[in-house]
Parts: structure tokens; sequence; C-alpha cells
């Protein structure tokens, strides 16, 4: 019986060469690449906007929210990277979320320019917080700021015990950053604390029993020659910047609409860096597949503009990011099987790119973050790259065994050349292909290619393992057309 050789089916163009169903691994870096830079192309960078000099405007309306925090976060290092001159918070807000709160001023108060607030209306609750939390406050002519007692999501008070620990906690906050703004500290445990009594001298300003509220025209009377805690009344931002001598272009950030976004994706970290191992760890797994990488390349843009929108990372890490891929890419494409240097340098490169995405670094800071702020990112990698090797163990056991990845993988991965891929199996079974037979991989097997036995090509598939062309293999199993082959170790 004579042995046809067939050649695995092309797809052609008119006039030109065949053109197999195989794809290089740089197509990979070019997936990649585009889904960032389609990215990159719909959002709007706020240091381009602002230049060195300008009045920054942020807006703080409405409830104070996670997704307000990620705005204002965004903006205020955006404003100290440009080298604004000042920021000033509008602000119009009957409160909100404590513990948003609680981070809003801990921006604030990182802040390294000068900061001020302009209260249109209202700071009430947890905007009184807030605003205590900048340098300098000024007040619409109608406009009133305090009663920050903390009370349920319905409304109700706390229960006793929860609410005496709250108010404790809370009081000492308010009163450092007070402190630290150049505020009366009484003035903000007041507006938390019922049972704080405020005198100046001799006069009485607020008894005990209540909480205090405070209108334009109260909160800027001066007693000894001071105010008691806005600078003055203004009835614009740019009242305030004339009052205040703020000179510079004044330029107003708006919320773009994808905080709320940045939220669900800033919180389901993990799961997107798993999404994105699984999907480049399949990526390699069957070269010739496009699912998998585009899965890939989503999960991890999405990654990195949650963490841009929630004011945590910048594209640099972006970069870094495409930089370490690349050198994965070089490795694989170059220095397969002969050194792992550049596999190595990339693998680190992006893992420091995803824990620094994570990292809520201030401009001035140290470089090396410390506590909760690295705490938290260590934890969420260390849960992602624990579950994506769970994964890959398991998908490495039994992927190669399921007849949808053979198929694909030989349909798909086989390089061009003369094999008996597609021959009858009675073709097959005339080479006395079995276990144990030895050959030689002609193509490098990740995991299907080819091998030569008894001077005939064959489509072979390992369990999983890549194999370097030109390597000695051995036959561990044959069914049909599937011969499985694995390394010949010394």
């Amino acid at each position: 019986m004579r042995i046809q050789l067939i050649r695995p089916l092309p797809r052609t163009q008119p006039g030109g060469p065949p053109v197999y169903l195989t794809r290089r691994p740089a197509a990979r870096l070019s997936v990649l690449a585009t889904v960032f830079l389609l990215i990159a192309s719909v959002t709007t960078n706020a240091r381009d906007i602002i230049h060195k000099g300008d009045i920054v405007v942020v807006p703080l309306s409405g409830e104070v929210s996670p997704s307000l925090l990620m705005f204002l976060r965004r903006e205020v290092k955006a404003a100290e990277s440009s080298g604004a001159a000042a920021i000033i918070l509008e602000m119009n807000t009957y409160g909100g979320r404590l513990d948003s709160a609680e981070e809003m001023t801990s921006v604030l108060n990182h802040a390294t320019i000068p900061t001020y607030t302009f209260i249109n209306s209202n700071a009430g609750s947890a905007g009184a917080l807030i605003a205590l939390a900048t340098q300098h406050i000024y007040m619409a002519p109608v406009s009133a700021i305090g009663a920050a007692a903390p009370v349920l999501s319905t409304g109700e008070d706390l229960p006793l015990t929860e609410r005496e620990k709250t108010v404790s906690y809370w009081s000492a906050l308010i009163r450092s950053s007070a402190i630290k703004n150049g505020h009366n500290p009484d003035i903000g445990e007041a507006f938390i604390s019922k049972e704080k009594e405020i005198k100046i001298g001799d006069r009485m300003i607020h008894p005990k029993g209540t909480l205090l509220t405070l209108n334009a025209q109260e909160a800027t009377e001066k007693i000894n020659g001071k105010p008691l805690l806005a600078d003055g009344i203004a009835d614009s931002i740019a009242d305030l910047a004339q009052k205040a001598a703020l000179k510079g272009n004044v330029v107003s950030l708006n919320p773009s609409g994808f905080e709320q976004l940045a939220l669900w994706i800033t919180a389901l970290a993990p799961l997107l860096l798993l999404g994105g191992i699984i999907g480049a760890y399949l990526e390699f797994k069957i070269p010739g597949a496009t699912l998998p990488g585009i899965i890939a390349a989503i999960c991890f843009a999405l990654f990195f503009l949650g963490h841009y929108l929630a004011g945590l990372a910048g594209w640099e890490v972006v970069i870094l990011f495409v930089v370490g891929f690349a050198l994965v890419i070089i490795e694989i494409l170059f220095f397969a099987h002969s050194t792992i240097v550049f596999g190595v340098v990339g693998v680190l490169l992006m893992l420091a790119s995803l824990l620094w995405a994570m990292i809520d670094r201030y401009p001035g800071e140290t470089f090396f973050p410390t506590g909760r702020t690295l705490a938290l990112p260590l934890l969420n990698l260390f849960i992602a790259i624990t579950a994506a090797a769970i994964v890959i163990v398991i998908l490495a056991r039994y992927l190669p065994r399921t007849s949808f990845y053979r198929r694909f993988a030989l349909m798909t991965s086989n390089p061009p050349g003369p094999s008996l891929a597609g021959a009858p199996r009675e073709f097959t079974t005339a080479l006395a292909l079995s276990p144990g037979m030895e050959g030689i991989s002609v193509s490098i097997l990740r995991p299907s290619g080819k091998a030569r036995f008894a001077d005939h090509v064959v489509d072979v598939i390992t369990e999983g393992e890549f194999i370097a062309s030109e390597t000695p293999v051995k036959i561990i199993q044959t069914d049909g057309m599937r011969v499985v082959v694995k390394s010949i170790t010394a």
C-alpha cells in the first residue's frame, strides 16, 4: 500500500501564497496593545487639561460615596502632578458615607498644594468633615455647615454602644484634621458630638445638648480678631479667587461618569487578574486560539482602567506591563529553551505593574509604601496568583485530554509542511506507531506540532509540556490519528 503525505488544509488568498491557521506569538502583543490604545483614546487625562499655576475646581455634590472619593483622589493627584497653584472644592452635599468621608479627608490631608472649600449651599454631615480637611473655607451668602452626627443608612440613630465608639473615634480624627489645617478643633468636634461645649474666652459659642450647625454669617464672625471657622463669604468661585488672592487660570473638572464603574472594577481586581492570567495561559497553551488572548487583554485593560479612574494609577503602569509582556514574547520567540532571563524579567515587571496599579501612592511620598497601603494590594495579588495557579494545574492536567482541545490544537497550531494529519487510520497503523516508539520533534511542540518517526512526519501532541524542536521524543499513547508524545529525558 502506498502512503500518501497529506498537507494541512490552508486558507488561500487570490494571487498569494497559502495562509495557514497559525498565529505568531507576537500577535498577542498587538492584541493587548490595541485594547490599551482604544481605552486610552476614550479616556481624558486630567493632567492634559491642568497646567502649572492653574486653580483647579473640583465639584463635590450629591451623596458622599466611594465613587465621589475616587473622583476626588484622581483629580487631587492630577493637580499636584501638573503643578497646580491650588485646589478648590465646590461643595454642595448633605452628607453620605462616613467611610468614604474618612478616605476623602485622608486624600486632602495628603495634599501638598493649598486647598480651599467653597460651600455653595450645603456642607452637611460628612461634607462638614471634608471641609475641615482643607486649609481655607469660604461660604456662599446663603449656606450652612455642620450637623455631622453618625447615623444608620436608614436615618435612624446608631445603637448606644456603637454610637459612643463611632463618635469617640471621629471626634479624635476631626480634631487632628482641624488642627492640621488651622481650624478650631472644638468646632469640628461639636459638629459630631452633642456633648461638646464651645467657649472662646468668656463667650459661650455653643452649649452642649445639640449638634453645631453654622450659617455663613456665624461661621465668618470674627472673635478676638479671628474668624470662627470660615475665612470669608464669597458669591462665586471667581469671587473666592479674588478674595484669597489666587492667581491663575480657573480649571473646572467634572466627574467622567466612570467613577462608579471604577468602584466595581477595583472591587473585582482579584477576579480580573485571575481572568487575565488564565486567558494568557490558554493563549499560549493553544497558540492558534484568539478568544483567550482577547479575554486576557480585556481583563488586564479593565484592571488598569479601573485603577486609573480610581486615581490609583497612571498610564505608566500600563507601559511597564506592556514592556514586561514584550520581554516574555521575546523569550518565547528567540530564546526558548536557551535562557530564561528575558522571561523572568518580563514576568517580574508585569507583576510589579499590577501591584503598583493597586497602591494608593501620593506625589511626594516615599517610593516604597508600607502598612495598609501595601497590605491590601499584596493580598489581592496573592489571591489572584494562588487561584490562577490552582486553575492552571487543573487545566494542564485535564484540558489536553478533551476532544475539543485536541481537535483545535491539531488544526490550528501545526506549522506548514508534509505530515500525516488527516490521513486515514490505516496509514498510521502501517507505520506501526505504538507506545514506546522513539523519534524526534521537527517543530516546537506547544503542545502540538510535528515529529519524525521512521522517515515520516506525523502530527503529535504532548500532555501539556512544551518541547523544543530537534528534541528526542517517545510515543506514550496512540488513539487513531492522535499521537501523544513526551520528551526523552536523559
